[in-house]
């Protein structure tokens, strides 16, 4: 019997569930990272297991607009669209179409993602103006034939 200990790009053991940690602040304004359309928060690389959720730092601003997060082709396959950007106010998490105050849901089910489809958010509707989430993703690599990793993108 054959045993593989995985390893993330610092040549860190990753041990039993323990997942390689991510955080990236995104301050929306428009134009830049509240325009409409695909915004990409976490660059994925092979075959990955990922939790993704964010924390409202600032009340959100954007008549109209709302948002989603998941990968090319299932936009709202990680976070479940919140149908009015404003509903999202500072100190709450999002981690589904509902946002809560101060506490989340528990992280139970991590999402497979695979062949390197990049974390996005999806902006539809109407631009946001205003507003600051600092967006998690813990996730670790799964076995296979290309390595998997996530890095935070630089909002843009």
């Amino acid at each position: 019997m054959t045993r593989v200990q995985q390893i993330d790009d610092n040549t860190r053991t990753i041990n039993s569930n323990e997942a390689c940690p991510l955080s990236s602040i995104w301050t929306f304004a428009n134009p830049g990272t509240g325009t409409i359309g695909n915004h990409t928060l976490f660059t994925v690389t092979g075959d990955v297991l990922v939790n993704v959720w964010g924390h409202c730092t600032t009340d959100m601003v954007g008549s109209g607009a709302d948002f989603e997060v998941g990968v090319t082709g299932n936009t709202a396959g990680l976070i479940a669209q919140i149908a009015d950007v404003e509903d999202l106010d500072a100190g709450e998490v999002y981690q589904s179409a509902t946002p809560t105050v101060g506490v989340g849901a528990a992280l139970a089910n991590a999402i497979p993602i695979n062949g390197g489809l990049d974390i996005l958010l999806k902006i539809t509707a109407a631009n946001i103006t205003a507003g600051v989430v600092k967006w998690f993703c813990l996730w670790r690599p799964l076995p296979g034939t290309t390595r998997g990793d996530v890095s935070v993108t630089t909002p843009a």
